[in-house]
């Protein structure tokens, strides 16, 4: 995964699995609930080097996938504080804390619709997600900053200006290939079910 403010805030919902590498480390807490989605993401990377791929689904509690987030297991992109996750069927609310400037790291614009990019604010983002055939897709809905909601112009200068030039390919709507040949991912309520092939 490119972790961007949205594709982080979402995706990372989508699978975990999709977080690189490096950026998983071991659990700083050892909650029943971090422990249990450390096992889980432990089987699904065993699972992929198998020549054939046990089909059982995987499913993650989104209490164990917001625990997991608040271990420091996964670490978020620079100004993304904390983040908290919400499923719903198909469709993801994730809520975080973010410094802008931090998150910017530097890069600065004389354009005034980007102004309201800065500074710590809460950030809201809905997005319908879904994973099928082994690649995975974000649609995002919505983002609101502090409950104000953005207008898609202003969200996707701010992603042409500040996160495509460090994260190439991501967008409002995005699509990517799932890792550990994930085949399907699937947002329900309260879960996300995953399965290999």
């Amino acid at each position: 995964m490119r972790p961007s403010l949205t594709v982080v805030l979402v995706v990372s919902f989508l699978t975990l699995a999709e977080v690189p590498k490096a950026q998983v480390t071991p659990s700083s807490k050892s909650s029943s609930a971090t422990a249990s989605m450390d096992r889980k993401l432990q089987h699904i990377q065993s699972n992929a080097k198998l020549a054939q791929p046990d089909q059982m689904p995987t499913e993650f509690a989104e209490q164990e996938i917001n625990a997991y987030f608040a271990s420091g297991a996964v670490k978020l992109p620079a100004g993304v504080q904390s983040v908290i996750f919400q499923g719903q069927p198909d469709v993801v609310t994730a809520t975080a804390r973010v410094d802008f400037d931090q998150l910017k790291a530097g890069r600065r614009s004389s354009n005034p619709l980007l102004s309201m990019f800065s500074g710590i604010h809460d950030v809201v983002v809905a997005a319908h997600v879904r994973g099928a055939g082994g690649q995975g897709y974000v649609n995002v809905d919505t983002v609101s900053l502090d409950g104000v909601e953005i207008p898609r112009f202003a969200l996707q200068m701010f992603v042409e200006k500040y996160l495509q030039p460090k994260y190439p390919g991501v967008g409002l709507d995005s699509k990517f290939a799932l890792p550990d040949r994930i085949d399907t991912a699937k947002v329900g309520l309260h879960k996300l079910t995953i399965t290999q092939k």
